[in-house]
């Protein structure tokens, strides 16, 4: 086998718990060697959606491009499983680039908590009783009073995730946009939500917190009783995905436009 071109070099593998997904780490690693991340020039993410954010997560501050390869149940942000011709597939791969979200959160004891989001940020009722949320962007009001289960802010690259399960709109990865979309709003009635550039700053204050408690999640970090959320995207960080040609990101989120 000729040798990898100097950027990927060393190839770090990591792989979900499935059977398919072990299977796969062992046939990979034993034809490709595999190095610790932190000595890799790639990451290989064996699995579905659930462990490649988990594996940008892990890795967000290394600047490590990472590619994907499905292994899992739902693979939208992997590539099609091969075992061979892994070199060349990553040096042909086109990168993406994403931002986090940046989610700081007060709770009800005056706590502050950072988390960040590669898909979405959400609050949701703790209680039967409704969500009362004030929103504001950049500091100035815009809705006195959202009664709902909750809201979130989604990326572009989560805007195909929860939020299109409820009912938000999707966004080419490249649009500089952020969706805020209301989750199962009562009042005001019609109000579905809104798009926002991307560097806009969305703040969410909890309205009579006590009667009606309200946690946030940024993608899998939980805040539980929070008081105020403020939400915008994290430019400090870059995230590098990388995808074989005629499956890139932008393509997968306009295909899901369309039905696909």
């Amino acid at each position: 086998m000729s040798r990898p071109p100097q950027r990927f070099k060393h190839v770090a593998f990591v792989a979900g718990t499935t059977p398919e997904a072990r299977d796969a780490y062992e046939r990979l690693q034993g034809r490709y060697g595999n190095v610790e991340p932190k000595d890799a020039d790639v990451i290989v993410a064996l699995g579905g959606d659930g462990l490649m954010l988990q594996t940008l997560h892990k890795f967000m501050k290394s600047g490590k491009p990472i590619y994907g390869m499905h292994r899992g149940t739902i693979g939208f942000l992997m590539n099609d499983f091969a075992v061979d011709n892994l070199v060349e597939r990553l040096t042909a791969a086109h990168i993406t680039v994403i931002h986090p979200l940046l989610m700081r959160a007060r709770d009800s004891a005056g706590r502050l908590h950072e988390h960040r989001a590669i898909n979405e940020v959400s609050l949701f009722r703790q209680t039967a009783q409704a969500a009362h949320l004030r929103i504001l962007i950049d500091g100035q009001e815009r809705l006195v009073e959202l009664v709902a289960d909750g809201v979130l802010v989604a990326t572009p690259a989560g805007s195909t995730a929860y939020n299109l399960s409820v009912q938000g709109p999707i966004i080419p990865i490249n649009a500089s946009l952020l969706a805020l979309t209301a989750i199962s709003p009562f009042r005001p009635r019609r109000w579905r939500g809104a798009l926002l550039p991307d560097k806009a700053k969305v703040t969410i204050e909890v309205n009579d917190a006590d009667k009606r408690p309200v946690a946030a999640v940024a993608d899998s970090d939980e805040v539980r009783s929070v008081r105020s959320v403020d939400i915008e995207m994290d430019r400090a960080l870059s995230l590098n995905l990388l995808f074989d040609p005629g499956h890139s990101l932008d393509e997968r989120i306009l295909r899901e436009q369309f039905g696909f």
